[in-house]
């Protein structure tokens, strides 16, 4: 959020949508998942305060977005499913980029993988007024990146596998919240804030080269360092640190937070032999373990 660059890696967890034309200039949503069931708006009225629900909010802003940038000549109905099934994990950003992505298929604008990026990212901020667009990239590109705030800088790292184990903590966190709480501390501490900052830029920028060298145990250790540092700005939480601190007590190079924090998801790097353990010991402290494979692939058409 500060302009300091951090890794992400795409998950195996996956959205699916299903967008088909219509004559009527109106958008239809079926979204199950969240409860949404024959949501219809006129085209011309997306996006008014008042109309819709946070169900439906991305993917409406979406069409609002892509519309006034492209126009539409057609209506649309979507239908989505989603395989997530924790918070804490891009399913709003997924089902942006699905959303825009698909639009672009349909009116024939290819769009390039940035231009994609951009107008979801875009989404992003209207819907929520704020984000560093880590989770967006991850869902349009795929695989594992070095990510630099607003897509500054989209970096592909190549990264075969990663050894990760995600643990939920049962903590449905709120991104903005966070930010807003570390925005008012920085303001507070300008001076000690910046530094811990430029500190976690640092680490970024070795764990990328210990990633592309398979160098897991070092990442580990930096992943350790980050966590102290997150600790420090106050956005990790009781809950979490258990999670932790299991994981690296049953043998994990090393954990820490993943995300905004506040809750949601810790992620533990390890060697295979130890990732039972480590699984377990999570189990123990209070989390769930979330099964995906990581350095998945991006938004595609099937």
């Amino acid at each position: 959020m500060y302009g300091y660059p951090c890794i992400v890696t795409a998950i195996d967890q996956r959205m699916t949508l299903v967008a088909v034309p219509i004559k009527e200039k109106k958008l239809r949503i079926n979204a199950p998942d969240v409860g949404v069931i024959e949501y219809e708006e006129d085209l011309d009225a997306l996006g008014v305060i008042g109309n819709g629900f946070k169900g439906v909010r991305f993917v409406e802003i979406a069409v609002k977005l892509f519309k006034e940038e492209f126009g539409l000549s057609f209506g649309i109905a979507i239908k989505t499913r989603s395989e997530f099934d924790v918070s804490g994990l891009g399913s709003s950003s997924a089902a942006a980029v699905c959303t825009i992505k698909a639009l672009s298929e349909l009116s024939g604008k290819k769009l390039t993988k940035k231009e994609l990026f951009n107008l979801s990212y875009k989404t992003i901020l209207e819907v929520q007024k704020t984000g560093s667009g880590f989770d967006v990239v991850a869902a349009g590109w795929g695989g594992t990146l070095f990510y630099l705030f607003g897509g500054k800088k989209i970096e592909p790292l190549g990264v075969k596998s990663l050894p990760l184990v995600i643990g939920h903590s049962g903590i449905k966190a709120e991104t903005p919240m966070m930010i807003k709480m570390v925005e008012e501390k920085y303001r507070k501490n300008k001076k000690i804030m910046g530094g811990i900052f430029t500190l976690m830029g640092k680490i970024a920028k070795e764990a990328k080269t210990s990633l592309e060298n398979g160098n897991f145990q070092k990442v580990g250790e930096l992943a350790n360092f980050s966590q102290g540092l997150l600790e420090a700005i106050g956005v990790s939480c009781e809950k979490l640190a258990r999670l932790i601190f299991a994981a690296r007590e049953a043998g994990a190079y090393g954990a820490k937070l993943s995300g905004a924090g506040g809750g949601d998801c810790m992620i533990a790097f390890v060697k295979e032999e130890k990732r039972k353990a480590v699984e377990s010991a999570i189990q123990k402290a209070g989390g769930r373990v979330i099964k995906v494979r990581p350095n998945a692939e991006g938004v595609k058409i099937e």
